[in-house]
C-alpha cells in the first residue's frame, strides 16, 4: 500500500497538524488531542467528533458558523470520554455546550458519560443525536440508525443558529427537527483500507457492489451487481423516496435535573411539492466528474417527483478513507433551515 503516510501510528496525529498549519484560527490540543476556534462567549459551542477516515467531517468543520470543536479519534476508533470532556471544557461559555453524535454505539457511551461529568462540574450541556442512515434499523454497531453525511446538514444548520444567538434548548430543538427530516443512503463499488490492516475491509465481486453501506465498511442491504450510474442513482432515489417514517425512543439529557429521559421522536415524511436540500457525496476514492453524473440522474429523478431541490452540495463531505463509491442525502427543508445553510461560513471544508 503507497499511501502519503510517515508512520501508521501517527497518521492523525500528522493530519491534524497539518490542518492547524493551514489555518492558524484553529487552535490544538495535543493530549488528549482535540481542535477549536474560539467563538463569541454570547453563543452556544458546538462541539462534535469521533472516528478519524471520514474527513473532511469532522475537524474540517471546525471554525465561525459551524463547528467550535472537534475531537478526532483514531481511524475509524471512537473519541475517548476525556478528549470529549476536555474539548468541552475548553469551549464552554455560559451559553452552554451542545453535542452532536452519531448514532454508533461507542460513540454514544463515551459523549454520554462526557455529558454526566460536565453537568457535575456545573457545565450547562446538550446533545443531539443523528441517525440519519436509512439502509439498517439495527446493527452490531448501533442503537437504530446510523448516522452519515445528514451529521454535515446537522452541523452547518445548527452552527448558524449558535452563531445568531440561538439558545441551547433552541438549537437542540432545531438540530432534532434537521436530523428527523433528513434521510441518507450509501453504495460501495469496492472497500476502503485501513492503515493498520493494509488490507481491504470487505470483498466485493468485479461487478458487485454494497447497496446501504456503513462508513466505516458496514454491511448494508444488499448486495447486488452494478449495471450503470442511472440505475444505481434511481434505486438510491427509490429507498430514500419510499423509507417508511417511523417513531423511536432516544435518550436524552434533562439539563434541569440532570439525568437522561426517554424522548419520543418521529421521523418526518417525504412529500412532493416541498424543497429539499441535497448532497451528493463521494467517499473517498470517487471521481467528481462521476458525482456529477450521478447529481444529474438525483436531479432527473427529483424533478419527475416534484421534489425541489433548492440547494445542494457536490464534493466529499463524509468520507470512508478511500471507499470508492457515494451516498446522497436529503433534507426535507423549511425556510428556517434553508435560510441558516445559506448563513456565511468559514472552515476549511465548507466556506461561503
Amino acid at each position: 500500500m503507497k499511501k502519503l503516510f510517515n508512520t501508521v501510528d501517527n497518521v492523525v496525529l500528522d493530519q491534524v497538524q497539518g490542518l492547524i498549519a493551514s489555518r492558524k484560527d484553529i487552535k490544538f490540543n495535543q493530549h488528549p488531542m482535540y481542535i477549536w476556534h474560539e467563538e463569541s462567549p454570547n453563543q452556544v459551542a458546538l462541539v462534535s467528533g469521533g472516528a478519524s477516515g471520514h474527513e473532511p467531517m469532522h475537524i474540517g468543520y471546525v471554525g465561525k458558523g459551524m463547528l467550535t470543536g472537534a475531537i478526532p479519534g483514531e481511524i475509524f476508533v471512537r473519541a475517548t470520554p476525556d478528549q470529549i470532556y476536555e474539548c468541552a471544557n475548553q469551549v464552554s461559555h455560559e451559553q452552554g455546550v451542545l453535542f452532536i453524535v452519531k448514532n454508533y454505539i461507542g460513540d454514544g457511551m463515551n459523549f454520554k458519560l462526557a455529558v454526566e461529568l460536565l453537568h457535575s462540574d456545573g457545565v450547562k450541556v446538550g446533545a443531539i443525536l443523528v441517525d440519519d442512515d436509512i439502509a439498517v434499523s439495527e446493527s452490531l454497531y448501533t442503537n437504530g440508525r446510523r448516522a452519515v453525511s445528514g451529521t454535515v446538514l446537522v452541523e452547518k444548520i445548527v452552527g448558524a443558529a449558535a452563531a445568531r444567538g440561538y439558545s441551547l434548548e433552541q438549537c437542540e430543538e432545531l438540530g432534532r427537527r434537521v436530523n428527523n427530516s433528513c434521510r441518507s443512503i450509501s453504495v460501495a463499488l469496492s472497500s476502503c483500507i485501513v492503515p493498520a490492516a493494509d488490507q481491504p475491509s470487505f470483498e466485493l465481486g468485479k461487478n458487485e457492489i454494497e447497496f446501504g453501506v456503513g462508513i466505516h465498511g458496514e454491511p448494508g442491504i444488499e448486495r447486488m451487481e452494478f449495471t450503470n450510474a442511472n440505475d444505481l442513482v434511481d434505486k438510491m432515489f427509490v429507498a430514500l423516496k419510499e423509507n417508511t417514517p417511523y417513531s423511536r425512543t432516544l435518550l436524552c439529557w434533562d439539563k434541569e435535573e440532570g439525568e437522561w429521559n426517554d424522548l419520543e421522536s418521529a421521523i418526518n415524511d417525504f412529500e412532493s411539492d416541498h424543497e429539499y436540500i441535497a448532497i451528493v457525496n463521494g467517499l473517498g476514492n470517487t471521481q467528481t466528474s462521476e458525482l456529477y453524473i450521478a447529481y444529474k440522474r438525483l436531479a432527473e429523478n427529483c424533478e419527475k417527483e416534484n421534489f425541489k431541490i433548492v440547494r445542494n452540495l457536490v464534493g466529499e463531505y463524509c468520507t470512508a478513507l478511500d471507499m470508492e463509491g457515494i451516498s446522497i442525502t436529503l433534507l426535507k427543508a423549511d425556510k428556517e433551515m434553508i435560510d441558516l445553510f445559506d448563513a456565511p461560513v468559514n472552515t476549511a471544508a465548507m466556506t461561503w
